[in-house]
């Protein structure tokens, strides 16, 4: 093995002495015997669990980026900075996605009101309208976005799938397509704008919480990727939004349709911002406040070449395949993590406080010895 591939191996390896003052760490007296092993077993699996949860909340954490403005010449730069980004470039976005809105919505609610009994020149001019509000959305974050390759049709019998950061990937790659996507029902203005536009491109939303959802949201997929008509469905495959440096398991759901899976790889560039949202830590409506404060969004997507079942082919085989994909083209690492365990862990704190007890107990029991 490389160094590079042991070094980074390292990171996510949590090192059990640093929980340890340097005095309790020494080599142990005498032979370990099985006892010793049976007496701290109860121990040895709840340390386990926790070093398990440690490397799966890497995959949620924002990382810092390395700080610039650590001298005193440098740092009236960094201030300079900020009276740019918040004093002129802040307002005038805000002026910018004002402006968009008041467009959207001077021709979005008469084209949805009045022409009721023309759906299909109805439909045409709603998918136009929110690529353009997505359109102005991006240009409040001066948003940099490269696209490679063919931009997406629409065609029955497909479905694309993409690695999740942010609810800005939906944006991002809305303004170029009028995805349908399937998404998670969202509270406050979110929840609004789900229930009301992006019901017009043929959007599917459901509840984690609600067991019945799954039946009725599996249903809808199959009707709308069947349908001639529909908008291109999107979907997010590992279920919740992971910090861009990772890719978690990707849930099956998508690649047992029957259907062409046509993989999506987003990579965000962080040298002016992070886009990672952690719903966990902050709101929506924050995150887009802080997009809007920084420099510019740096972003690369890429539409890969289309993917079908292969004979002998589970769709787990299938899922994992299309994320081997996704991974190496967006320089993601895999983990064997399923991102909806985010849901149900224990919080960081807890988990610290059990790794370090727990190395505790063991060194104290060898010690003994």
């Amino acid at each position: 093995m490389s160094g590079a591939e042991s070094s980074e191996l390292d990171l996510d390896r949590p090192n059990i002495e640093d929980y340890l003052p340097s005095e309790s760490i020494q080599e142990p007296r005498g032979k370990l015997k099985l006892r010793d092993l049976l007496d701290i077993s109860p121990a040895l699996t709840e340390v386990a669990g926790a070093i398990v949860d440690d490397s799966f909340t890497r995959c949620f954490k924002s990382i810092p980026p390395e700080p610039w403005n650590w001298n005193i010449y440098l740092f009236p730069l960094w201030c300079f900075g900020v009276v740019i980004r918040y004093l002129i470039l802040f307002p005038a976005r805000v002026i910018v996605l004002t402006i968009g809105w008041i467009i959207f919505l001077s021709l979005y609610i008469p084209v949805h009101t009045l022409l009721k009994g023309q759906d299909e020149l109805r439909k045409k001019l709603e998918r136009g309208l929110v690529e353009l509000i997505c359109s102005f959305f991006v240009a409040s974050w001066t948003g940099v976005i490269k696209y490679h390759g063919p931009k997406p049709s629409m065609r029955p019998n497909q479905v694309f799938v993409a690695n999740h950061t942010s609810m800005i990937d939906f944006i991002i790659l809305e303004q170029m397509t009028a995805f349908a996507v399937i998404m998670q029902k969202h509270p406050g203005w979110v929840g609004l704008l789900q229930s009301t536009i992006l019901e017009s491109v043929g959007c599917i939303w459901f509840n984690r919480s609600e067991a019945k959802d799954r039946e009725i949201v599996a249903r809808k997929l199959r009707e709308h990727v069947h349908g001639t008509d529909n908008n291109p469905l999107l979907i997010f495959p590992e279920g919740t939004c992971v910090n861009n440096h990772y890719s978690v398991m990707f849930k099956k759901g998508a690649f047992e349709l029957g259907c062409t899976v046509c993989p999506i790889a987003i990579k965000y560039n962080k040298i002016f911002v992070d886009a990672f949202w952690n719903s966990r830590k902050q709101s929506f409506t924050m995150n887009l406040l802080q997009l809007m404060a920084s420099w510019a969004v740096v972003c690369d997507v890429w539409y890969m070449e289309p993917q079908n079942l292969k004979s002998g082919e589970t769709p787990i085989q299938f899922a994992e395949r299309v994320r081997d994909m996704i991974s190496a083209r967006a320089g993601l690492k895999k983990v064997p993590w399923d991102g909806y365990l985010k849901y149900s862990r224990p919080s960081p704190k807890l988990t610290e406080s059990k790794q370090q007890s727990f190395a505790e107990s063991i060194f104290r029991r060898l010690k003994e010895k």
